[in-house]
């Protein structure tokens, strides 16, 4: 029997649901018709039996609820005023008939009669009846009586057999974690073979990486070359409001992933489930706690054997509870690294297999110009350039729409409409000139890609493009003394040629003092403090609670000032010993206001003394 389509089934739903809700206002509203147009003043019974003592009443009807009649006074147009009274207060009252009689001895007052046997029983009866079947059409429209608790019920995405297209050859840039993946294939489709020698596959799976990186690619990789249905949901859909409801999703979505096993459960961001216990405070997440409880019997009664895995992935490793990531449970963890540059490659390959390149492109250019990206950059970068390009009138993407791409991402897109004073205009040509001019003459520096005075993002009044010929895992001493010289050499080469400093420097100088800092704290590099790491939490603690001394404490400030000032002199000795170059630099920004490698090349080509060496002034103590 074919499914109906679920919008058609919450179409119907949501009639139903109008359908009870017009039911419950018409009943009211037939009453209040039937009562008349609302026009009578309101009176209290008080009100009412002073005006009826005081002659002023000239009709009543005494009703089962109500007292309604005129009273003597004239309205606007000569009409009688009606007045009603609610009977609240004179349910016990025997003495109204005899006022009525007093006050109204010529019979101006009644009773109403009293309701008749279809008002009274019939039309009372039909609404209920009618309310009654609305709500179980509502009910059945969503899967029968027992759905009224289907809230309890895990709610996760399942691709069955030939509904998972994506397979490992949609996945670039992590040829050993396919690897690694590849094992747990083989254990979803032949479980069995495994455990000739004694051995048995993993129960979980973690895969572990930055945001981006292809874990959650990673898994429908995995369910698309098993073949077995996938169970796909996120940790926060556990979380409930009703107390319960999380551990209850957690058997339901166990027991489902058996009664199809071999099957394979998904469950991306797991940390919003898998924090460590009386991390939140006392009280303050025992349905979470409840939950992962649940989740940790779970882990351990269901048998891997049946050919049911735990693929989870999550970028905060470190707040997982360590019951959870324990052998037994999760017995693989899986880093999804940052792909490196062939990986780059590789992946801007896969995303640029429907978008036409220009033949003249080359991806390993575009993946060399790319570090720290990750695969949803990388996909980012090929679809902005795609959109450049179509907005440039182009039939193929070339070289210039990545490059443009990656610059959006990086600094945001171009201001070029921000109207900027000459002055201004000039002084940052020659802050952007101080930091290429510095970066070119010092080793171990990234290569200068481009400089530019055109303003980009929100803050970006211009900015120095590095293209890193390689990537680096590791940084030695010299490149970030080095790297704190050219990030400097701006607001140097403003002091310089301009005479004073500008408030253009403040991201700069964060940057070089995080650097400098971490030599010092981290990296062991200061020969006065020796090869001690003083760890970044111990920087947040308040007064008094230093792990090491007010002396120590001292000694870090001043070899980070130390650190700083031989960067400052490196820089300095450049940009005075190169000022024609800085000069010439910074004329042709503000006249062509960017530069690019090659150009920048050209201008210290012909420029004296050559670039090669660092002032002997500026070498390190």
């Amino acid at each position: 029997m074919m499914k109906r389509p679920r919008s058609t089934r919450d179409r119907r739903q949501k009639v139903a649901l109008w359908l009870v809700a017009c039911i419950f206002l018409a009943g009211p509203a037939a009453v209040a018709l039937s009562r008349g147009s609302g026009t009578a003043r309101p009176l209290s019974y008080g009100q009412f039996r002073k005006q009826l003592e005081r002659g002023e009443v000239a009709s009543a009807i005494v009703g089962v609820a109500t007292i309604e009649g005129t009273l003597r006074e004239r309205d606007s147009s000569g009409a009688p005023v009606a007045f009603r009274v609610s009977r609240v207060g004179m349910e016990h009252d025997q003495d109204l008939i005899r006022l009525l009689d007093d006050h109204l001895p010529d019979g101006s007052y009644s009773a109403e009669e009293p309701p008749s046997p279809i008002q009274a029983l019939v039309f009372p009866g039909a609404m209920f009846l009618l309310m009654i079947a609305a709500l179980s059409l509502v009910i059945s429209r969503s899967g029968g009586f027992g759905s009224a608790m289907a809230f309890v019920k895990s709610r996760p995405k399942l691709y069955a057999a030939g509904e998972a297209p994506v397979t490992f050859e949609d996945v670039a840039g992590h040829d050993e974690v396919v690897t690694e993946l590849r094992e747990i294939v083989e254990f979803l489709r032949t479980p069995g073979e495994f455990g000739l020698l004694g051995g048995r596959p993993p129960k979980g799976v973690l895969l572990v990486g930055a945001p981006g990186t292809g874990k959650t690619l990673l898994a429908r990789a995995v369910a698309g070359e098993a073949g077995v249905p996938f169970f796909s949901l996120c940790g926060s859909d556990f979380v409930e409001l009703f107390v319960g409801v999380g551990a209850s999703r957690v058997r339901n979505l166990f027991a489902r992933a058996q009664a199809k096993a071999p099957s394979l459960i998904f469950i991306d961001e797991l940390d919003a489930i898998g924090k460590a216990r009386g991390s939140g405070g006392p009280g303050g997440h025992d349905e979470r706690d409840q939950t992962l409880n649940q989740l940790l019997v779970e882990l351990d009664g269901f048998d891997a054997d049946r050919g049911i895995i735990l693929l989870a992935a999550t970028n905060r490793p470190e707040t997982l509870d360590p019951a959870l990531v324990r052998p037994g449970r999760f017995d693989r963890q899986v880093v999804v690294d940052r792909p490196d540059l062939i990986g780059r490659a590789q992946i801007l390959k896969v995303h640029a297999r429907s978008v036409p390149l220009d033949e003249s492109i080359n991806l390993q250019m575009v993946a060399a110009m790319t570090p720290g990206f990750v695969g949803a950059d990388l996909a980012n970068l090929v679809n902005e350039a795609a959109l450049l390009a179509a907005r440039r009138g182009k039939t193929s993407v070339g070289l210039s729409e990545f490059e443009e791409g990656i610059e959006r991402l990086i600094a945001g897109p171009e201001r070029r409409q921000r109207l900027i004073r000459l002055a201004e205009k000039r002084r940052i040509a020659v802050h952007e000139a101080g930091h290429a001019l510095v970066a070119r003459c010092l080793p171990e520096t990234d290569p200068v890609h481009k400089v530019t005075i055109i303003g980009r993002g929100n803050g970006a009044l211009g900015y120095t493009l590095y293209r890193p010929e390689e990537d680096r895992l590791l940084h030695t001493r010299t490149s970030l003394d080095h790297a704190i010289s050219s990030l400097l050499g701006g607001t140097l080469a403003e002091e310089i040629v301009l005479g004073e400093v500008s408030d253009g420097c403040t991201s700069d100088l964060q940057r070089a003092t995080q650097i400098a800092r971490r030599m010092v704290m981290e990296f062991g590099m200061s020969p006065l403090l020796g090869r001690l790491n003083y760890g970044r939490e111990a920087t947040s603690s308040g007064p008094g609670d230093s792990p090491w001394s007010e002396q120590t404490a001292r000694e870090i400030d001043l070899e980070i000032r130390r650190i700083m000032d031989e960067a400052e002199a490196r820089a300095r000795a450049i940009l005075e010993t190169r000022r024609a170059t800085l000069e010439r630099i910074s004329a042709e920004l503000i006249e062509r206001e960017t530069l690019d490698g090659g150009a920048l090349e050209r201008i210290l080509a012909e420029s004296h003394p050559a670039p090669g060496a660092v002032p002997a002034s500026a070498s390190i103590a």
